[in-house]
């Protein structure tokens, strides 16, 4: 997962120059990582041919050397984002309009500072969160609407301060509710009652918040944790799996995945796969890819593959089939390193190919070997590890890179001038001025977190306006420290076998403690009361 992570780089952009119309363009490839890019719609038409870049197979180097001096000549679009609209400053999203900042997502508009969500408009700072609107700072909700501050939440509205809860309308500050409504910090209310003290609690000033943020935090200490996340999916491990058979430890997967394992964020149709990101939409036996998927099938060790089948060690193909080692190919087949062979020609070629691979494996610089059958090795990859979300889920510190046998990127000298100190933004967008948009705001961390801190931030004009419509105070933290926040709070994409935690004598196990054991993101050491299915249903339904 690491290997692959470090392959894929979601939030990190920089202005770059196209190849051929020397325009400056918002791209994932740093102008130092030796690609060629090509502004995206030039790269989606037809004024060139991929196959120019075509190459023979060097029996006499490494497999993965080719590929890695291969891709560096071979021209990729700036972003990978499909049928988007004013959405630039996106990667590895598509079916977007007026997207901002908002990455690895499929259908929605009018979203900024988000990653990870399907169908959702009118949103902004949210993290896995589908079928949605006119939400903030929500992590891991489904098919709700106007919600702010919570987490675990579905089919919720007109509620803020969420935690664990289903069904729930016009609640504040509530853990572990089903279908209620006007409860406040889990005390039902008359709806006279509830709307008078919403009213005092007065959340859209900074000051506020934090103290209600705090109280909120020790009551969801205090709730009861289901061991997993997993609804109408039998058979299945992992964490927040729904409508899924058979799916063996995975995470973030949202409907119809069957008999796959090692999955994460997927959604809308997978079976038969194993070691996935970002896939799925219609897709089959895929093994060792990210961002791949979408009516494929025999998609293996490669990225950025939409359509076709069997595909192997490729890169942003889309809508070919019996290709080997290819980079940009669109409707191909029967290709290797771009260029064109007849069907014996392939076939055979691909069978000396792979063992050469065997015979004369890459070496990294660790004294990793690389046969057939491994992903791209991590230190050839297009991006440096701080760039990728592999810094997200798997820190490493500048020196630990290095170890590593990886690439950093170092921060570039930033040469703006701090407008607005962090202690002088307003506390109450009430008493915030439509004349803060683009000034430059400190960051409250000021580069000291290892969170790829920004130091300084902007306000864009539509985020103001959403400010304004949801009643939120300005942030006090750039865009890169606030996603860092929302990771903190969910679980690790691992599992550990515990047993469960409930002791209470009306349960079915009766005056002994509880004796199921199951699988679970909560590691043993931490203080979360986690509870097995039966006895979580006992207390919370």
């Amino acid at each position: 997962m690491q290997r692959r992570f470090a392959w894929r780089n979601e939030r990190t952009l920089y202005r770059n120059i196209c190849a051929v119309t020397h325009k400056n363009v918002i791209s994932g490839f740093s102008p130092s990582s030796g690609i060629t890019i090509y502004e995206r719609n030039f790269w989606w038409s037809d004024k060139w041919d991929p196959m120019f870049f075509g190459v023979d197979y060097d029996f006499s180097k490494p497999f993965f050397l080719q590929f890695n001096q291969f891709m560096r000549k071979t021209p990729m679009p700036s972003s990978f984002n499909a049928r988007t609209i004013n959405s630039e400053y996106c990667q590895h999203t598509g079916e977007f309009k007026n997207a901002y900042m908002t990455h690895a997502s499929w259908e929605g508009e009018n979203v900024s500072y988000s990653a990870r969500l399907n169908k959702v408009k009118d949103s902004m700072d949210t993290f896995v969160l589908s079928n949605s609107e006119l939400c903030y700072e929500v992590i891991a909700g489904n098919k709700c609407y106007n919600v702010k501050y919570s987490q675990n939440i579905e089919g919720c509205n007109d509620s803020s301060f969420l935690f664990e809860c289903r069904g729930c309308s016009n609640c504040f500050g509530c853990v572990n509710l089903r279908n209620q409504n006007y409860n406040i910090f889990n005390q039902p209310y008359s709806r006279e009652e509830y709307l008078k003290k919403i009213k005092e609690f007065n959340v859209d000033n900074n000051i506020t918040l934090q103290q209600i943020q705090k109280k909120f935090e020790n009551l969801k200490m205090q709730a009861i944790r289901k061991y997993a996340n997993l609804v109408n999916s039998p058979l299945c491990t992992g964490d927040n799996i729904v409508n899924s058979y058979n799916a063996k430890e995975c995470f973030d997967i949202y409907g119809d995945v069957k008999d796959c394992k090692f999955i994460q964020n997927c959604a809308q149709y997978l079976k038969d796969s194993y070691d996935g990101y970002g896939v799925g939409a219609s897709a089959d036996l895929l093994y060792e890819v990210f961002d791949t998927g979408v009516q494929g099938s025999r998609l293996c060790f490669g990225a950025i593959i939409y359509g076709g089948h069997d595909v192997y060690y490729s890169y942003n193909c889309h809508g070919s089939q019996n290709c080997f080692a290819c980079i940009g190919l669109r409707s191909k087949q029967y290709c290797i390193f771009n260029k064109q062979y007849s069907k014996e020609e392939y076939e055979e070629l691909v069978l000396k190919i792979i063992k050469h691979m065997n015979d004369m494996p890459y070496i990294d610089s660790k004294g990793i070997t690389y046969k057939y059958g491994e992903f791209f090795p991590t230190e050839l990859s297009p991006f440096c590890y701080n760039e990728t979300i592999a810094q997200e889920y798997f820190p490493l510190t500048k020196n630990e890179v290095f170890k590593q046998g990886y690439k950093w990127k170092d921060e570039e000298k930033r040469n703006y001038k701090i407008d607005i100190k962090n202690e002088d933004i307003p506390n109450s967008i009430e008493n915030a001025k439509d004349t803060i948009i683009g000034k430059v705001i400190e960051c409250q961390h000021q580069g000291t977190c290892n969170e790829q801190c920004t130091e300084a931030f902007k306000i864009i004009p539509d985020e103001f306006k959403f400010y304004q419509r949801m009643k939120l105070s300005i942030p006090h933290l750039c865009p890169n420290c606030r996603h860092y926040q929302r990771l903190k709070q969910r679980n690790p994409m691992k599992l550990w076998i515990r047993q469960c935690m409930c002791e209470k004598e009306n349960h079915f196990h009766g005056a002994d403690k509880c004796k199921v054991e199951f699988e679970t993101s909560y590691a043993p050491d931490r203080p979360e009361i986690v509870y097995c299915e039966k006895c979580y249903q006992a207390e919370v339904y």
